[in-house]
């Protein structure tokens, strides 16, 4: 009975990590690497173990960073099925065939205007065939129900808070007659945000493993972020520019609009066009409406009396590719929600061509972004940054707004470790050095557990 650590224990994207127990082997989340054109190549290296041999995957939520590799998976021989909550296995669907479609014209455009020999025999990681087969090996489960998946190995899903779906993982692992537990926080959201539940911690465990990509600062109070976000509206709106906003297409997206319509009058927006250029943004939009069990009081209110929101007549749902174009027409007066969230594709780049060199111009940053993304180049202040080969000079003013974010902060996830019964080894994972170290450091002093930064390849014994 053990655990072994890889993707994101070295970095904070690409999550995969391997259980083994009882002659059985199963991955928990198998994703995706994102960030500079280095780091994304590793995704075409083997896996850290024989996929044949895999007996099954547990999806802790459909981001790409967790579930991106999947395709790739099946591909290279696993034949399993891939244990996720309900949620998860539609939203999986919109965003593993937007992964693949974006390989497809990744490798397309390679083909067509190669940078060296290689480039003339491009091909994606995978396609969308791939996608959906990989789509196909999803079994649902709700929050809180307990299965067996493999001999001697229980799972159960409880709410994560993090986008719709999100689950923290936990296995109670039996081999020998001796039993364990491990849990898996995947991605925890904020307590107290909208839309979504808080995240849940389980009675007791043996293990956790635990994310860390805020693990060493604290959000601004959602009333400051919401005072915040209406200053930068009305400021903008006086300096007659359009607003960018780069958003994840799966709960950013989704929240924003939320916030725009709570604060429509007070935010002033009704002086605004406003648009949601994303089809995968539109589509998952539509999956959260279809999940109001997994929605928090507040939110389910507003879905079953849509007369306590405004009408948003400004609202536009941009999902035609035409469409998208003419927004690149409007000089002033349009806020964009475009993806992708980090910056590194998408539609939010086309956007940022037309704007970015504009001093009247704004762009909101809602959620992290990981090292070697655009996203984070604009984070740090940088004041030119290349966007599809050419370079451009940043004159539009750059907004980081941290109280938005989908990620629990230092303080969100000490309350979750907290609320174990017992006090079990900490693993930390899923964040950058120092940040990890911070954090480390922080659950061993105020909530006195042991606490340990593993490497990839890292073994854990349970027995």
């Amino acid at each position: 009975m053990e655990l072994q650590f890889f993707g994101a224990a070295g970095r904070v994207t690409g999550t995969c990590h391997i259980v083994r127990t009882g002659g059985r082997t199963l991955l928990l989340d198998c994703g995706l690497i994102q960030g500079s054109a280095e780091e994304e190549a590793l995704n075409r290296d083997p896996f850290p173990v024989e996929p044949s041999e895999v007996d099954a995957v547990v999806l802790s939520h459909g981001h790409i960073d967790h579930s991106g590799r999947l395709p790739l998976l099946l591909n290279r021989g696993f034949r399993g099925p891939v244990h996720a909550q309900h949620a998860t296995i539609d939203l999986s669907r919109v965003l593993l065939l937007d992964s693949a479609s974006l390989a497809e014209r990744d490798a397309d455009f390679r083909r067509r205007h190669p940078a060296d020999r290689r480039d003339r025999h491009a091909e994606p990681l995978y396609t969308r065939e791939d996608a959906l087969r990989a789509i196909g090996r999803m079994r649902g489960m709700e929050y809180h129900e307990s299965k067996e998946i493999l001999p001697g190995v229980r799972l159960r899903f409880l709410d994560a808070g993090h986008i719709l779906g999100s689950a923290v993982v936990e296995l109670v692992l039996t081999e020998n007659g001796v039993e364990r537990t491990l849990v898996f926080s995947g991605d925890l959201g904020q307590y107290d945000s909208p839309i979504l539940r808080d995240p849940e911690t389980p009675e007791k465990a043996d293990m956790v493993l635990v994310e860390s990509t805020y693990g060493d600062r604290l959000h601004r109070g959602f009333e400051d972020t919401v005072a915040e976000l209406g200053d930068i509206f009305r400021t903008a709106c006086r300096e007659c520019g359009n607003i960018l906003i780069p958003a994840f297409s799966i709960g950013r997206s989704q929240e924003l609009l939320y916030l725009f319509a709570t604060y429509y009058r007070e935010w002033e927006l009704e002086k605004w066009q406003v648009y949601l250029d994303s089809p995968m943004a539109i589509d998952a939009g539509r999956i959260y409406w279809d999940y109001p069990r997994l929605l928090d009081e507040e939110a389910l209110a507003m879905r079953n009396n849509p007369a306590l929101l405004p009408p948003l007549d400004n609202l536009h749902f941009t999902d035609r590719v035409e469409a998208s174009r003419r927004i690149n027409d409007i000089r002033q007066g349009a806020i964009i929600i475009a993806g992708s969230g980090m910056c590194n594709g998408g539609r939010i780049l086309h956007h940022f061509k037309h704007n970015i060199h504009r001093p009247e111009c704004r762009i909101i940053i809602t959620g992290f972004q990981a090292p070697g993304t655009l996203g984070r180049q604009l984070v740090n202040g940088d004041r030119q940054v290349s966007i599809h080969g050419r370079l451009y000079p940043v004159a539009a003013t750059v907004h980081t707004i941290g109280g938005l974010s989908a990620h629990g902060d230092r303080d969100d996830l000490l309350r979750w470790l907290g609320g174990f019964g017992n006090s079990p080894d900490i693993y930390v994972v899923h964040g950058d050095a120092a940040v990890k170290d911070v954090f480390r450091s922080s659950i061993e002093q105020e909530l006195g557990m042991k606490a340990v930064i593993p490497v990839p390849g890292d073994v854990v014994r349970l027995l």
